[in-house]
């Protein structure tokens, strides 16, 4: 069954991660998925990496649009690769144009945008921060999800009818690690607060959405393993052991625009493993992975630097 069979989606940073996991899973469902992002076939060539590269360091990053929306067609559904710079609003109100022109309606947006984390400085406290850096990163993953929405809501607000989904990192208002990060995903989760307010009498919904420990295709990089043999990682962090795939956040935002009753979630901010919970799916492994209960087990908060999502 493709319950999103007819619905057009628009993934902002579907790259790779989080956002490429949503795009596929929303393909699996039946839709026509847009992947935007940076890194495309077309201008990306990966740079050498050199002793001083981390997995996170955007240029030596393999992954691009096309490549998204290919697995999305694998998927299912329909895969429309466009390189767009959020943070350029120009590129931003072409690719809605080209939405409106092609399809004619906008069903789901997804903003996933981030780019930050070449950018975080981890271990440092607020006043031995980067101003610069740290601005940057609010840029590329609070301002990029404003201009997105500003220019993707009108489609839906001409059908009464759509669902926005910000990305973020973690639930709650528990400290994040450092300033600037901590910034930008609880600015997210307030967004889209602040956008149900206003589009709720429109009939379209705004909610956030946290995944879990992602496996995602740096951290396993980062670990020295495959999906196939990921528990191997655990050896060098335990908690690893309760991640989970990209395309489980990417199922959840999948049930989320299935759902005939998503206006009641409007401003609230979800997590992976509790609509899992609540709608049934699973994993793309057949887990069903919970890092909130595992967590809970801990009886502690979980640092930064022991468990990154």
């Amino acid at each position: 069954m493709q319950p999103l069979k007819g619905k057009v989606a628009v993934v902002a940073g579907a790259t790779r991660g989080a956002g490429r996991g949503i795009a596929c899973m929303l393909g699996e469902a039946g839709a026509t998925v847009y992947c935007t992002g940076r890194s495309s076939r077309l201008t990306h060539v990966p740079a050498q990496r050199s002793a001083a590269d981390t997995p996170f360091t955007l240029a030596t990053r393999p992954e691009t649009i096309e490549e998204t929306a290919e697995l999305v067609d694998s998927y299912g559904g329909r895969g429309i690769a466009v390189r767009v710079d959020h943070t350029v609003e120009e590129q931003v109100a072409a690719l809605f144009a080209r939405v409106r022109a092609e399809q004619g309606r906008l069903d789901v947006l997804v903003n996933d945008v981030w780019g930050g984390d070449e950018l975080a400085a981890w271990g440092k406290k607020f006043w031995e921060l980067d101003i610069e850096a740290g601005w940057r990163m609010q840029e590329r993953a609070v301002l990029t999800h404003i201009i997105t929405s500003k220019h993707g809501a009108p489609l839906m607000l001409e059908r009464g009818a759509g669902l926005i989904v910000e990305i973020t990192d973690g639930l709650g208002e528990h400290y994040r690690g450092t300033l600037f990060y901590d910034l930008a995903k609880l600015s997210v989760i307030r967004l889209a607060f602040a956008m149900a307010e206003e589009l709720r009498p429109q009939g379209v919904t705004a909610l956030a959405l946290t995944p879990g420990f992602l496996r995602s295709e740096a951290m396993l990089e980062h670990f020295g393993v495959t999906e196939q043999n990921w528990r191997q990682a655990v050896a060098k962090d335990e908690h690893f052991i309760a991640s989970e795939t990209p395309f489980f956040v990417g199922r959840a935002v999948a049930a989320l625009a299935a759902d005939a009753n998503v206006a009641s979630k409007a401003g609230r901010a979800f997590s992976s493993w509790d609509l899992s919970d609540e709608y049934g799916f699973s994993d793309i492994n057949g887990e069903r992975p919970h890092w909130g209960r595992y967590i809970a087990g801990l009886g502690r908060p979980l640092a930064h630097d022991e468990g990154n999502h």
